[in-house]
Protein backbone atom coordinates (compact mmCIF):
# COMPACT_ATOMS: atom_id res chain seq x y z
CA UNK A 1 0.00 0.00 0.00
CA UNK A 2 1.42 3.57 -0.93
CA UNK A 3 0.22 6.57 0.68
CA UNK A 4 1.90 9.88 -0.66
CA UNK A 5 1.31 13.82 0.57
CA UNK A 6 2.07 16.60 -0.70
CA UNK A 7 2.71 20.21 0.97
CA UNK A 8 3.72 23.36 -0.38
CA UNK A 9 4.20 26.09 2.37
CA UNK A 10 3.92 27.05 5.68
CA UNK A 11 0.49 26.15 6.74
CA UNK A 12 0.81 23.01 4.52
CA UNK A 13 3.36 21.60 6.71
CA UNK A 14 1.21 22.52 10.24
CA UNK A 15 -1.88 20.92 9.11
CA UNK A 16 -0.07 17.62 7.80
CA UNK A 17 2.68 16.57 10.07
CA UNK A 18 0.57 15.15 12.90
CA UNK A 19 -1.42 13.45 9.77
CA UNK A 20 1.36 11.84 8.35
CA UNK A 21 3.21 10.24 11.85
CA UNK A 22 -0.74 8.91 12.76
CA UNK A 23 -0.86 7.11 9.30
CA UNK A 24 3.03 6.06 9.59
CA UNK A 25 1.67 4.36 13.13
CA UNK A 26 -1.31 3.06 12.31
CA UNK A 27 -0.41 1.63 8.62
CA UNK A 28 3.09 0.88 9.87
CA UNK A 29 3.59 -1.45 6.22
CA UNK A 30 2.83 1.20 3.87
CA UNK A 31 4.96 3.00 1.76
CA UNK A 32 4.38 6.69 3.30
CA UNK A 33 6.33 9.28 0.73
CA UNK A 34 6.09 12.85 1.33
CA UNK A 35 6.48 15.23 -1.86
CA UNK A 36 7.73 19.62 -1.33
CA UNK A 37 6.26 21.41 -4.09
CA UNK A 38 9.04 24.08 -2.93
CA UNK A 39 6.09 26.92 -3.28
CA UNK A 40 7.27 28.11 -0.05
CA UNK A 41 11.04 28.51 0.02
CA UNK A 42 12.74 30.77 2.02
CA UNK A 43 14.15 29.22 5.26
CA UNK A 44 11.69 30.83 7.53
CA UNK A 45 8.82 29.52 5.62
CA UNK A 46 10.38 25.94 4.55
CA UNK A 47 13.21 24.68 5.90
CA UNK A 48 13.01 25.51 9.74
CA UNK A 49 9.61 23.14 9.90
CA UNK A 50 10.99 19.85 9.06
CA UNK A 51 13.20 20.93 11.93
CA UNK A 52 10.92 21.49 14.48
CA UNK A 53 7.63 19.69 13.65
CA UNK A 54 8.19 16.07 14.98
CA UNK A 55 5.89 14.03 12.46
CA UNK A 56 7.01 15.62 9.46
CA UNK A 57 9.82 13.55 7.58
CA UNK A 58 12.20 15.10 4.79
CA UNK A 59 10.68 14.67 1.81
CA UNK A 60 10.99 12.09 -0.70
CA UNK A 61 10.77 14.60 -3.62
CA UNK A 62 11.33 18.30 -3.99
CA UNK A 63 9.71 19.96 -6.94
CA UNK A 64 11.64 23.83 -6.27
CA UNK A 65 8.85 25.35 -8.44
CA UNK A 66 9.59 29.23 -6.42
CA UNK A 67 7.63 32.17 -6.60
CA UNK A 68 5.26 32.98 -9.46
CA UNK A 69 1.86 34.04 -10.82
CA UNK A 70 -0.74 32.24 -9.47
CA UNK A 71 -1.26 30.02 -12.88
CA UNK A 72 2.64 29.69 -13.16
CA UNK A 73 2.92 28.10 -10.10
CA UNK A 74 -0.19 25.50 -10.78
CA UNK A 75 1.19 24.72 -13.79
CA UNK A 76 5.02 24.21 -12.54
CA UNK A 77 3.63 21.82 -9.32
CA UNK A 78 1.31 20.04 -12.30
CA UNK A 79 4.04 19.64 -14.49
CA UNK A 80 6.51 18.30 -12.12
CA UNK A 81 4.29 16.08 -10.19
CA UNK A 82 3.12 14.65 -13.05
CA UNK A 83 5.65 11.74 -13.75
CA UNK A 84 5.91 11.37 -9.89
CA UNK A 85 2.34 9.94 -8.91
CA UNK A 86 2.35 8.40 -12.37
CA UNK A 87 5.22 6.28 -11.41
CA UNK A 88 4.26 5.85 -7.49
CA UNK A 89 0.69 5.18 -8.27
CA UNK A 90 -0.50 5.61 -4.61
CA UNK A 91 -3.18 4.36 -3.22
CA UNK A 92 -4.19 7.98 -1.59
CA UNK A 93 -3.28 11.21 -2.26
CA UNK A 94 -3.19 13.85 0.43
CA UNK A 95 -3.48 17.26 -0.22
CA UNK A 96 -3.81 20.21 3.04
CA UNK A 97 -5.48 23.41 2.52
CA UNK A 98 -6.32 25.57 0.08
CA UNK A 99 -2.79 27.28 -1.49
CA UNK A 100 -1.94 26.85 -5.14
CA UNK A 101 0.05 23.25 -4.68
CA UNK A 102 -2.95 21.94 -2.61
CA UNK A 103 -5.10 22.55 -5.99
CA UNK A 104 -2.57 21.73 -8.66
CA UNK A 105 -2.16 18.29 -6.89
CA UNK A 106 -6.03 17.80 -6.70
CA UNK A 107 -5.81 18.57 -10.73
CA UNK A 108 -2.98 15.56 -11.43
CA UNK A 109 -4.39 13.48 -9.19
CA UNK A 110 -7.94 13.30 -11.09
CA UNK A 111 -6.38 12.75 -14.02
CA UNK A 112 -4.45 9.97 -13.43
CA UNK A 113 -7.23 8.69 -11.39
CA UNK A 114 -5.25 8.48 -7.85
CA UNK A 115 -7.33 8.32 -5.08
CA UNK A 116 -7.70 11.90 -3.26
CA UNK A 117 -8.05 12.72 0.33
CA UNK A 118 -8.25 16.51 0.97
CA UNK A 119 -7.40 17.98 4.69
CA UNK A 120 -9.48 20.88 5.60
CA UNK A 121 -12.16 20.55 3.57
CA UNK A 122 -15.46 22.31 3.05
CA UNK A 123 -14.20 25.82 4.49
CA UNK A 124 -15.88 28.92 2.24
CA UNK A 125 -15.55 32.60 2.74
CA UNK A 126 -18.00 33.01 -0.18
CA UNK A 127 -15.21 35.64 -2.02
CA UNK A 128 -14.14 34.30 -5.35
CA UNK A 129 -12.03 36.97 -5.80
CA UNK A 130 -9.40 35.32 -3.52
CA UNK A 131 -7.07 32.83 -5.43
CA UNK A 132 -7.62 30.35 -1.76
CA UNK A 133 -11.20 29.77 -2.48
CA UNK A 134 -11.03 28.88 -5.81
CA UNK A 135 -8.45 26.47 -5.35
CA UNK A 136 -10.76 25.07 -1.95
CA UNK A 137 -14.14 24.85 -4.00
CA UNK A 138 -11.87 22.80 -6.69
CA UNK A 139 -10.57 20.55 -4.70
CA UNK A 140 -13.14 19.40 -2.64
CA UNK A 141 -15.13 18.81 -5.50
CA UNK A 142 -12.84 16.27 -7.34
CA UNK A 143 -11.79 14.90 -3.90
CA UNK A 144 -12.65 11.26 -2.74
CA UNK A 145 -12.36 11.77 0.64
CA UNK A 146 -13.03 15.11 2.38
CA UNK A 147 -11.39 15.46 5.76
CA UNK A 148 -14.10 18.01 7.83
CA UNK A 149 -12.69 20.04 10.86
CA UNK A 150 -16.48 22.60 11.41
CA UNK A 151 -20.17 22.29 11.55
CA UNK A 152 -19.95 24.74 8.35
CA UNK A 153 -18.23 22.88 6.26
CA UNK A 154 -21.33 20.40 6.16
CA UNK A 155 -23.80 22.77 5.49
CA UNK A 156 -20.87 24.26 2.19
CA UNK A 157 -20.35 21.20 0.80
CA UNK A 158 -24.45 19.72 0.69
CA UNK A 159 -25.46 23.06 -0.74
CA UNK A 160 -22.63 22.43 -3.21
CA UNK A 161 -24.22 18.75 -4.03
CA UNK A 162 -21.26 17.37 -2.40
CA UNK A 163 -22.71 13.64 -0.84
CA UNK A 164 -22.53 13.05 3.06
CA UNK A 165 -20.87 9.83 2.23
CA UNK A 166 -17.64 11.70 1.13
CA UNK A 167 -17.39 13.66 4.15
CA UNK A 168 -16.02 12.39 7.36
CA UNK A 169 -16.10 15.36 10.14
CA UNK A 170 -12.23 14.47 12.05
CA UNK A 171 -11.62 17.81 13.59
CA UNK A 172 -8.45 20.24 13.13
CA UNK A 173 -5.22 18.81 12.60
CA UNK A 174 -3.41 22.46 12.51
CA UNK A 175 -4.51 21.86 16.50
CA UNK A 176 -2.91 18.49 16.81
CA UNK A 177 0.56 20.34 15.82
CA UNK A 178 -0.04 23.14 17.97
CA UNK A 179 -1.61 20.94 21.35
CA UNK A 180 1.77 18.91 20.56
CA UNK A 181 3.88 21.80 20.65
CA UNK A 182 2.47 23.78 23.60
CA UNK A 183 5.56 22.66 26.15
CA UNK A 184 7.85 23.40 23.84
CA UNK A 185 6.60 26.65 22.66
CA UNK A 186 5.70 27.99 26.13
CA UNK A 187 9.25 27.19 27.69
CA UNK A 188 10.87 29.44 24.82
CA UNK A 189 8.86 32.31 26.42
CA UNK A 190 10.21 34.15 23.14
CA UNK A 191 8.45 37.49 24.76
CA UNK A 192 10.58 38.06 27.65
CA UNK A 193 13.61 37.02 24.85
CA UNK A 194 12.47 41.02 23.33
CA UNK A 195 11.90 42.23 26.53
CA UNK A 196 7.99 42.37 26.28
CA UNK A 197 5.43 41.97 29.17
CA UNK A 198 2.94 38.77 28.35
CA UNK A 199 -0.66 40.23 27.71
CA UNK A 200 0.87 43.59 27.04
CA UNK A 201 1.35 43.45 23.20
CA UNK A 202 0.22 43.28 19.55
CA UNK A 203 1.35 40.58 17.35
CA UNK A 204 1.04 41.36 13.60
CA UNK A 205 1.61 39.19 10.70
CA UNK A 206 0.09 40.46 7.21
CA UNK A 207 0.61 38.98 3.84
CA UNK A 208 -1.93 38.41 1.49
CA UNK A 209 -2.30 40.33 -2.01
CA UNK A 210 -4.94 42.26 -1.69
CA UNK A 211 -2.96 43.99 1.18
CA UNK A 212 0.08 44.11 0.89
CA UNK A 213 0.57 44.70 -3.04
CA UNK A 214 -0.83 48.07 -3.06
CA UNK A 215 -1.25 51.35 -1.04
CA UNK A 216 -3.36 49.55 1.70
CA UNK A 217 0.40 48.44 3.47
CA UNK A 218 1.11 51.80 4.11
CA UNK A 219 -2.10 52.66 5.57
CA UNK A 220 -1.40 49.48 7.84
CA UNK A 221 1.70 50.96 8.93
CA UNK A 222 0.99 54.35 9.50
CA UNK A 223 -2.22 52.98 11.76
CA UNK A 224 0.34 50.35 13.29
CA UNK A 225 2.50 53.54 14.59
CA UNK A 226 -0.27 54.83 16.40
CA UNK A 227 -1.28 51.81 18.16
CA UNK A 228 2.52 51.60 19.14
CA UNK A 229 2.01 54.81 20.96
CA UNK A 230 -0.26 53.11 23.12
CA UNK A 231 0.95 49.12 23.34
CA UNK A 232 4.38 47.60 22.07
CA UNK A 233 3.84 45.81 18.27
CA UNK A 234 6.14 42.93 16.91
CA UNK A 235 5.70 42.25 13.27
CA UNK A 236 7.23 39.52 12.03
CA UNK A 237 7.17 40.43 8.61
CA UNK A 238 6.27 38.34 5.54
CA UNK A 239 9.42 38.12 3.11
CA UNK A 240 6.52 39.07 0.84
CA UNK A 241 5.21 41.62 2.84
CA UNK A 242 9.02 43.08 3.54
CA UNK A 243 9.69 43.54 -0.11
CA UNK A 244 6.36 45.86 -0.15
CA UNK A 245 7.57 48.11 2.92
CA UNK A 246 9.29 51.61 1.60
CA UNK A 247 10.77 54.40 3.60
CA UNK A 248 12.11 53.94 6.93
CA UNK A 249 10.88 50.82 8.56
CA UNK A 250 9.85 50.97 12.49
CA UNK A 251 11.93 48.99 14.64
CA UNK A 252 9.22 46.71 15.84
CA UNK A 253 8.97 45.06 12.16
CA UNK A 254 11.38 42.01 12.68
CA UNK A 255 12.64 39.11 10.48
CA UNK A 256 10.89 36.34 9.66
CA UNK A 257 10.78 34.24 13.09
CA UNK A 258 10.31 30.32 13.46
CA UNK A 259 7.00 28.50 14.07
CA UNK A 260 7.94 27.44 18.03
CA UNK A 261 9.01 31.03 18.25
CA UNK A 262 6.36 32.58 16.73
CA UNK A 263 3.83 30.62 18.41
CA UNK A 264 5.51 31.31 21.59
CA UNK A 265 4.76 34.76 20.88
CA UNK A 266 1.20 34.28 19.84
CA UNK A 267 0.75 32.35 22.74
CA UNK A 268 1.69 35.56 25.10
CA UNK A 269 0.27 38.52 23.17
CA UNK A 270 -2.51 40.93 24.18
CA UNK A 271 -3.84 40.43 21.05
CA UNK A 272 -3.10 39.59 17.04
CA UNK A 273 -3.67 41.57 13.70
CA UNK A 274 -3.52 38.71 11.05
CA UNK A 275 -5.16 38.18 7.36
CA UNK A 276 -4.00 34.49 7.82
CA UNK A 277 -6.83 32.00 8.32
CA UNK A 278 -4.87 29.19 10.66
CA UNK A 279 -4.12 31.98 12.59
CA UNK A 280 -7.41 32.55 13.44
CA UNK A 281 -7.94 28.96 14.69
CA UNK A 282 -4.60 29.31 16.94
CA UNK A 283 -5.47 32.49 18.53
CA UNK A 284 -9.16 30.92 19.34
CA UNK A 285 -7.92 27.57 20.92
CA UNK A 286 -4.91 29.81 22.92
CA UNK A 287 -7.60 32.47 24.11
CA UNK A 288 -6.00 35.27 22.88
CA UNK A 289 -8.07 38.30 20.76
CA UNK A 290 -7.86 38.07 16.87
CA UNK A 291 -8.46 40.82 14.81
CA UNK A 292 -8.52 40.08 11.27
CA UNK A 293 -7.80 42.24 8.56
CA UNK A 294 -10.41 40.94 5.73
CA UNK A 295 -14.07 41.33 4.60
CA UNK A 296 -14.73 37.98 5.37
CA UNK A 297 -13.62 34.94 7.02
CA UNK A 298 -13.26 30.79 5.55
CA UNK A 299 -13.70 30.31 9.53
CA UNK A 300 -16.75 31.65 10.81
CA UNK A 301 -16.60 29.92 13.84
CA UNK A 302 -14.38 31.90 15.19
CA UNK A 303 -16.55 35.06 14.50
CA UNK A 304 -19.73 32.99 16.30
CA UNK A 305 -17.04 32.16 19.05
CA UNK A 306 -16.20 36.01 19.60
CA UNK A 307 -12.78 34.98 19.65
CA UNK A 308 -12.49 36.53 16.34
CA UNK A 309 -13.09 40.25 14.78
CA UNK A 310 -13.74 41.55 11.45
CA UNK A 311 -12.22 44.69 10.84
CA UNK A 312 -12.61 44.46 7.02
CA UNK A 313 -10.12 45.49 4.43
CA UNK A 314 -9.66 49.21 5.98
CA UNK A 315 -6.36 49.63 7.89
CA UNK A 316 -7.94 52.76 9.39
CA UNK A 317 -9.78 50.39 11.83
CA UNK A 318 -6.52 49.23 12.91
CA UNK A 319 -6.18 52.42 15.14
CA UNK A 320 -9.22 50.86 17.44
CA UNK A 321 -7.49 47.44 18.57
CA UNK A 322 -6.59 49.17 22.01
CA UNK A 323 -10.41 50.09 22.42
CA UNK A 324 -11.94 47.15 21.24
CA UNK A 325 -9.69 44.90 23.12
CA UNK A 326 -10.63 46.61 26.78
CA UNK A 327 -14.53 45.68 25.77
CA UNK A 328 -13.41 41.86 24.45
CA UNK A 329 -15.27 39.16 26.22
CA UNK A 330 -14.10 36.47 27.85
CA UNK A 331 -12.27 33.57 26.21
CA UNK A 332 -14.32 30.86 24.93
CA UNK A 333 -14.41 27.17 24.78
CA UNK A 334 -12.96 25.63 21.48
CA UNK A 335 -14.91 24.04 18.98
CA UNK A 336 -15.80 20.30 19.13
CA UNK A 337 -12.85 18.20 17.99
CA UNK A 338 -10.19 21.19 18.04
CA UNK A 339 -8.26 18.82 20.94
CA UNK A 340 -5.33 17.39 19.84
CA UNK A 341 -6.68 14.31 18.15
CA UNK A 342 -7.87 15.41 14.76
CA UNK A 343 -5.16 13.35 12.74
CA UNK A 344 -6.25 10.12 15.04
CA UNK A 345 -9.62 10.11 13.45
CA UNK A 346 -7.91 10.88 10.11
CA UNK A 347 -5.94 7.85 10.15
CA UNK A 348 -8.87 5.71 11.69
CA UNK A 349 -10.90 6.58 8.81
CA UNK A 350 -8.31 6.03 6.26
CA UNK A 351 -7.55 2.33 7.49
CA UNK A 352 -11.27 1.92 7.60
CA UNK A 353 -11.66 2.30 3.98
CA UNK A 354 -8.46 1.12 2.47
CA UNK A 355 -8.95 -2.02 4.39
Amino acid sequence: MRIAYVVGTRPNFVKTAPVIARMRERLPDAEHSLIHTGQHYDRSMSEIFFEELGGLPEPDHVLEVGSGTHSQQTARVMERLEPILDAERPDLLFVPGDVNSTLAAALVAAKLLVPLAHIESGLRSFDRTMPEEVNRVLTDHVSDHLFLHSDEAVDNLRAEGVPDERMHFVGNTMIDTLVALEDSFRSLDAAAARGLEPGSYLLVTLHRPALVDGPLLEQAMRRLEQVAEQMPVVFPAHPRTAKSLTGGVPDWVVEPVGYLEFLSLEAAAGAVLTDSGGIQEETTVLGVPCFTLRNNTERPITIELGTNTLLGLEPNRIAEIPSLLAAAPERADPPPMWDGHAADRVAETVAGFLG
